[in-house]
């Protein structure tokens, strides 16, 4: 059995209550539990589980760990160690391997979200762990700077005006839309079931509410639905204004030859394998993009890591291996000013 706690919601004692509970009426049940660090409870929340019988518990190496990832793994490896709950971990080899990855999170830093801290409030917003950097860095993008903490509040009413969903992706990032275009708007609750016929929402709203995600456990709320549907049909029906069911089941079957002969015919044939197929069938945009950026760039796989992220300095020196036996020596002599 997986627990699958997203928002790093679980508490030392409700884990212990949980898995205690599970425990006791499945002696022989594996149990594996999953959270997030996001109140910074996430150690704590871990050995409580695990003294309460769980037989996994999801972790992070320490340079990776904390606020929106998983628990440190080093601060379980020591509390453990010398307990009926050992993990038979050596602290000082798992010291080893973190050096890497701390070298190696120096590299993404320009990725960062700027989250400095962990956060409490998510027991209020209870936003996932894996959205919470990246809503974050889009309200930036979308102008929001400065109204972060608008956006946490807005998150939880655009949870309440959903219907209380479970918020993991994709239903999460719906939910952020929802916040975003509450903010954006300075909308209240109140405002959008009152204008929902009039208002421009997301896409990922009208969607979700067309029931392209399937139904809610708990049904969709009304009036907010039939307003925001009003008058909308779903493109390529015969005016069905929502699914009925799941979505996929009244999906035709996707045609892989033919795709496979229309991405062959737009990008030649020697440049698409099955797992571009596949791709370009999950996300058709974003495949293009891709390729796109394939054409005007070549493929640059054998960049380190280094050097894609930040480019060359001028004096610098690279050995590329372009495949096995031909080497490329590629050096920066100078950078001309832009016109």
């Amino acid at each position: 059995l997986a627990i699958k706690d997203m928002a790093g919601l679980l508490k030392p004692n409700a884990a212990h209550l949980l898995v205690g509970a599970i425990r006791e009426e499945f002696p022989t049940l594996p149990i594996h539990v999953h959270s997030h660090d996001t109140a910074g409870t996430g150690v704590a929340s871990m050995l409580a589980a695990a003294n309460a019988g769980a037989d996994a518990v999801d972790a992070a190496t320490d340079a990776l760990s904390g606020t929106t990832a998983q628990p440190s793994l080093g601060a379980l490896v020591a509390s453990t160690a010398g307990t009926d709950l050992d993990t038979g971990l050596d602290l000082h080899e798992v010291s080893k391997l973190n050096e890497y990855w701390e070298e190696c999170r120096g590299l993404y830093a320009p990725f960062e979200s700027g989250q400095k801290s962990g956060s409490a409030d998510v027991y209020i917003h209870e936003m996932p762990g894996g959205q919470y950097t990246n809503l974050l860095y889009q309200s930036t993008q979308l102008g929001l700077t400065g109204q972060w903490s608008q956006v946490k509040t807005a998150y939880a009413a655009a949870n309440r005006l959903l219907g209380d969903i479970i918020k993991v992706t994709p239903s999460s990032k719906v939910t952020g839309d929802l916040a975003q275009f509450l903010v954006a708007n300075n909308l209240s609750e109140e405002e959008v079931i009152e204008k929902a016929e009039e208002l421009s929402f997301p896409n990922s709203v009208i969607e979700y509410f067309q029931g392209y995600l399937g139904i809610p456990p708990f049904g969709f709320p009304e009036p907010l639905r039939s307003r925001v549907l009003k008058g909308r049909t779903i493109d390529g029906t015969d005016g069905l204004s929502c699914f009925e069911g799941r979505p996929g089941a009244q999906l035709p079957p996707y045609d892989f030859a033919s795709s496979k002969t229309s991405l062959e015919d737009k990008w030649g044939a020697d440049k698409i394998s099955p797992h571009d197929i596949m791709s370009h069938a999950l996300y058709p945009a974003v495949f293009d993009e891709f390729m796109l950026a394939k054409e005007e760039y070549g493929g640059v796989g054998c960049l380190d890591t280094r050097t894609f992220l930040t480019g060359m300095k001028v004096g610098q020196e690279l050995d590329v291996s372009l495949e096995k036996g031909k080497n490329l020596i590629v050096k920066l002599i100078s950078v001309g000013e832009s016109d």
